[in-house]
């Protein structure tokens, strides 16, 4: 097992190296050409200059999260194949870089919905927040524009200023489709990457949907382990593989995270651990990582993480903003440094006492 940071590049993120190496136990940055809109290809140049940074500051390279699969290829348009091609490409280029897992996602139009970035909890702290009856009272317009009133979206992942211009016409795209027509899709597109992965050396680990239900009508893929299972299936292959996020996944009750991490052990190549806080009428908030401040068990989440194994890559996802630190935090909501420091501290406490 090794602990990483997910970390957005020397000019979009605040937190310096210096403070991440400051945190016991993490041995790698988990990074990406953020500024690469999705569907582009990734320079050699452009990928040895951040390998090159992260080696200098005492990091490895080895996770990308993400390469971003254009709408195109969602959408199964002929366009796809220019895309695809310059996938692959990238991919040919990260497994020279020395990268060896590939987290992405195949989530239409949004890569994840929350109502509030900055929602107080009763500490003080804030933390990203899901009112399941705001968005069911708001068609998708609605939504994005009072979303576009909350300070940071546009600097989350997902949320980019040309994405969010092409809204209309991506649910337009959209209309009819069904959750078959994009595993359809999602067959191609796996059937054209991942040889190359597999020649390359990457691991491929497919994220979650966040939430793990439709929104607005869109089909969501990854969404319990029956989805699991069926997208796992559509090519057999030691590089296909998922990206156990337990606060996205764990949203929903249906969902039985140490279930999944038995049942796919072998097919888990990266796990963002963070705890989330249900309520009866569908809401959620995300919590700290501590198992008693949640809906999750984080305690009985790594000791099956441990009793299986896992010899790949953990980080611990998104945290709160504590002791102020919004003002420095980039605008990036829930990539703070502190609490995701904290997270890294009880996560490693938790495998410690199990190898004793």
């Amino acid at each position: 097992m090794q602990i990483t940071f997910r970390w957005y590049g020397e000019k979009l993120d605040t937190i310096p190296l210096s403070f991440v190496k400051q945190i016991p136990g993490v041995k790698g940055i988990v990074w990406a050409l953020h500024d690469v809109p999705a569907g582009e290809y990734w320079e050699m140049d452009r990928i040895n200059q951040v390998k090159d940074y992260l080696f200098n500051a005492g990091f490895n390279n080895e996770v990308v999260e993400s390469v971003n699969v254009h709408e195109d290829i969602k959408l199964g348009l002929p366009s796809r194949k220019k895309y695809i091609e310059n996938y692959k490409n990238t991919l040919r280029n990260l497994g020279k870089a020395g990268v060896k897992v590939v987290c992405y996602n195949f989530m239409p139009v949004f890569d994840w919905t929350r109502t509030d970035l900055y929602k107080a909890l009763p500490d003080g702290s804030t933390a990203l927040f899901y009112e399941k009856s705001k968005i069911d009272s708001l068609n998708p317009y609605e939504f994005l524009d009072t979303m576009s009133k909350q300070k940071g979206l546009i600097s989350m992942p997902g949320w980019e200023k040309e994405r969010l211009s092409k809204i209309r016409e991506l649910f337009k795209a959209y209309e009819g489709f069904t959750i078959d027509n994009l595993f359809e899709n999602a067959k191609y597109f796996l059937q054209e990457i991942i040889p190359v992965a597999e020649e390359s050396g990457i691991k491929m680990a497919i994220h979650p949907d966040d939430p793990p239900w439709s929104i607005f009508g869109l089909p969501r893929l990854i969404t319990s382990k029956e989805n699991m299972r069926r997208y796992l299936n559509l090519i057999g292959s030691s590089s296909n593989g998922v990206t156990l996020c337990t606060g996205s996944l764990g949203s929903s009750d249906k969902n039985d995270i140490i279930d999944m991490i038995k049942t796919f052990k072998d097919k888990i190549f990266f796990a963002h651990i963070r705890n989330v806080k249900r309520f009866d009428n569908g809401d959620f908030i995300e919590s700290s990582h501590r198992a008693c401040d949640g809906s999750l068990d984080i305690v009985e989440i790594v000791r099956t993480f441990h009793d299986i194994g896992f010899k790949y890559y953990i980080r611990p996802d998104h945290g709160r903003h504590i002791w102020n630190e919004e003002s420095r935090s980039g605008l990036r909501p829930g990539y703070g440094l502190y609490d995701r420091a904290l997270g890294i501290m009880y996560l490693l406490g938790i495998w410690d006492m199990l190898d004793k």
